[in-house]
């Protein structure tokens, strides 16, 4: 069965709009990118689609009561809600530095969930 579909690239400033044809779950053709990198992200968004995750983690004797925290990699996007559940049962004790590890590997992904700025004590 042939399926098309329609994405924006995001993987340079450019923002090609890309129409890829599937036929029985295989690109078989990606039109409207004006670089290699499009045809990179076409397969990755219909495969393997990943997003960056950023939230908060409450803090203990902090100046401010969350700090910021990421990904350090894109995760799988279907993992996302699942990653923002384990962020909420987490309760740092300042002080908090930039790049602290505030989950390791979180769900076994490989990937570690990190703060994204200082968090002095108060």
């Amino acid at each position: 069965m042939v399926e098309k579909r329609r994405l924006i690239c995001i993987s340079c400033p450019v923002g090609c709009e890309l129409d890829v044809t599937l036929d029985d779950g295989k690109i078989i053709e990606v039109e409207g990118n004006s670089c290699k990198l499009g045809l990179d992200y076409a397969e990755q968004e219909i495969f393997d689609p990943r997003r960056m995750v950023a939230s908060t983690v409450r803090v203990k004797n902090g100046f401010h009561p969350l700090v910021p925290v990421y990904t350090e990699k894109p995760i799988p996007k279907p993992r996302i809600f699942e990653v923002l559940a384990e962020l909420q049962d987490i309760e740092l004790e300042a002080p908090v530095a930039v790049n602290d590890v505030v989950i390791e590997n979180v769900l076994d992904t490989g990937i570690n969930v990190i703060a994204s700025r200082d968090m002095p004590k108060v």
